[in-house]
């Protein structure tokens, strides 16, 4: 049942021309993170006419959703968003290696698995951050990926777990991973409480220890340690990268997309021209959303499907709110006209 489902969503990769084989990138100083119900196919192109270097990471995608559901529906993506890595959610090593060939068959230039999720429904499934409690089988899942991919297979964990907070425990997780070949961790500078907090608590109560994942790229200066957590500016960008690999952004990056403006340049060196003007990062959305409504508008794909992340491309701007409200207003939402963007944003005394 599982292969059949595997050999037909790759007969229609065949079909779409996507290459099998990803390009080699920059190492990932910068990068969005993985978040639910955000970092789709539309947000990871928005996202991509701000920075051109930035690695973009999908939402989470189960096992399940990808041996048993409509593969094209969870991995299509558009070939503009290259960096882009695949997460995914599960703990059984044989359906994670099918999952990862599938996503290198779909052009993804990573996999990564998740292992900080601290949710209790990803905790029934017995993945998530619950994994850490278990570093051996991680492990097994790794090895069962990299065997089936040759692309990269990282990991995204957190520093600890409920009342696990010695850096040992830590330590003993990212040592047993990286024995299986994992060469690149994505570490959250806190705590998971698995009972008693909703995600959001446990993204905000269980303190942030920055050095607890500083410490990670002293003990093993060969990975690659990326932090994630609590990282709002560019100040602190610069900071933690005199003692780390990279920087994981997440709601900030979402909430302020306009942060992201200057990081090619002052992160990977790109002098080749000056950053795109935030009408230039609408006008360059256009084409793809009239493409995207075309193709799939009578599916169900709504503009809004799309324009709900470009809400925070003026935050702290005179004249914000006026943008936020015209691309929530369900009447001019409701004719489908991309043009929309440029009107809200005209509307700006800064765009006047």
């Amino acid at each position: 049942m599982e292969s059949g489902r595997i050999a037909a969503a790759t007969c229609r990769l065949k079909s779409k021309n996507i290459p099998v084989k990803s390009t080699n990138y920059r190492k990932r100083t910068l990068s969005v993170a993985p978040m639910m119900d955000w970092t789709d196919r539309h947000c990871r192109m928005f996202h991509r006419q701000i920075t051109r270097h930035s690695w973009l990471y999908t939402e989470m995608v189960t096992t399940g959703a990808l041996l048993y559901g409509d593969v094209a529906r969870h991995l299509d993506f558009n070939g503009e968003e290259h960096p882009v890595a695949l997460q995914l959610g599960g703990s059984e090593p044989d359906a994670l290696a099918q999952s990862a060939r599938l996503g290198q068959q779909w052009g993804y230039d990573e996999i990564n698995l998740n292992c900080g999720c601290p949710s209790e429904r990803v905790q029934k499934g017995a993945f998530g951050a619950c994994l850490m409690a278990e570093p051996q089988l991680v492990a097994d899942c790794v090895r069962a990926m990299r065997d089936a991919v040759d692309i990269d297979v990282t990991v995204k964990h957190r520093i600890g777990i409920d009342q696990q907070e010695t850096y040992g425990f830590v330590r003993d997780f990212v040592g047993t991973v990286a024995d299986a070949g994992c060469r690149t961790f994505i570490v959250h500078a806190r705590n998971a409480i698995l009972k008693g907090l909703s995600p959001k608590e446990n993204r905000e109560i269980p303190p942030l220890r920055y050095e607890v994942v500083y410490q990670l790229k002293r003990e093993f200066p060969d990975l690659e340690i990326i932090l994630n957590g609590g990282v709002t500016r560019v100040e602190e960008i610069d900071a933690h990268l005199q003692h780390v690999d990279g920087v994981m952004l997440g709601r900030e990056a979402y909430h302020n997309p306009w942060l992201m403006a200057d990081f090619d340049a002052r992160y990977y060196g790109d002098q080749t021209g000056e950053p795109r003007t935030r009408e230039q990062v609408l006008a360059a959305m256009l084409p793809y959303i009239r493409d995207e409504l075309a193709r799939h508008g009578g599916k169900g794909l709504k503009l809004n499907s799309i324009t709900r992340h470009m809400l925070g491309l003026t935050m702290g701007l005179p004249g914000a709110r006026r943008f936020r409200q015209m691309l929530s207003d369900a009447k001019l939402l409701a004719k489908g006209d991309p043009g929309l963007l440029i009107d809200a944003l005209a509307t700006l005394p800064a765009a006047a």
